[in-house]
């Protein structure tokens, strides 16, 4: 999903939001049905009822492959189709005269919170790649960045945990984008950030901090190990072989500059200091980490 479009995104989240009213709708029905003993919608009982509905219909005629690789989209076809089972034995017995079992609602009920959950679920991941990160190449955006780490920040300052950050430049971005255009500057842009993304942590995060610029954030880790992962990532990003161009290959490496969320500080003069640590790599001939120090200032 963080590489759908805002426009895509958008139309999706529309969408979402009708297929969940028709299935609340839908929902409202059966309990109606089986209430009131009234004969049920034959599409109900049918083996593939998960597709005739309304909710299913939109379900699997989506077919943006962002969408559907989703984890969370994969699981609410699980839930799904357990609850139209579920829901025809229900309105079996409804129609049999049988007595509902505690059992027999429950599972039925159970089965229903389980999709509804991963529609919020779902919902909300939309909306955070469609206001918390940047269109081009899907990394969090400066907005959430601040947010993240003031929140880091209140567990550094309880001693909780240290949290390194590093903010890093794409060497001589500018020529890139002066000799082979923008188009191929962009693609350059979003190279650089899935490789970093499928190279951090887990619970690691890139934002784009600004142009070529990008900060990581390293929770629950001191200045050493912080440096350890992001030379990792220098290197292996000089290793990146992505033919943007028709006529040559064109090499990347990027520059780092590693500071702490310090306790008595704010966030913004802790990105101050790993700012001073990039220029210090920046000058010293880029392609290079630097991890601050008072020398540097701040």
């Amino acid at each position: 999903m963080p590489r759908m479009n805002r426009e895509k995104l958008q139309s999706a989240l529309r969408e979402l939001d009708q297929a969940k009213y028709n299935h609340e709708r839908w929902y409202k029905d059966l309990i109606r049905s089986i209430t009131c003993q009234l004969p049920p919608d034959r599409h109900d009982l049918a083996d593939n009822a998960y597709r005739q509905c309304r909710f299913g219909q939109w379900y699997y005629n989506y077919t943006d492959k962002e969408f559907v690789n989703n984890q969370t989209y994969q699981s609410i076809e699980v839930e799904h189709r357990k609850m139209h089972g579920l829901a025809a034995n229900l309105l079996n017995m409804s129609v049999h005269r049988e007595q509902i079992s505690p059992i027999d609602y429950d599972d039925f009920a159970n089965v229903l919170d389980r999709l509804r959950i991963n529609i919020e679920i779902l919902k909300h991941e939309i909306e955070e790649v469609l206001y918390n990160r940047d269109p081009l190449t899907g990394a969090r955006n400066r907005v959430s960045m601040l947010s993240d780490l003031r929140s880091l920040m209140e567990l550094v300052q309880r001693g909780v945990q240290d949290t390194s950050i590093c903010i890093m430049d794409i060497d001589h971005f500018k020529r890139i984008n002066d000799t082979y255009g923008h188009q191929i500057g962009d693609q350059v842009l979003m190279h650089v950030t899935e490789y970093i993304t499928e190279h951090i942590r887990p619970y690691d995060k890139i934002y784009r901090y600004g142009g070529e610029e990008f900060l990581i954030s390293m929770p629950n880790t001191e200045i050493e190990t912080a440096k350890m992962i992001i030379e990792r990532i220098r290197e292996g990003l000089m290793t990146l072989t992505a033919a943007y161009s028709d006529t040559e290959p064109i090499s990347i490496s990027a520059s780092f500059g590693i500071a702490l969320l310090t306790q008595d500080m704010s966030v913004e003069e802790s990105i101050e200091r790993a700012d001073n640590a990039l220029y210090a790599s920046k000058k010293n001939g880029r392609n290079r980490l630097t991890a601050w120090d008072p020398s540097m200032g701040a």
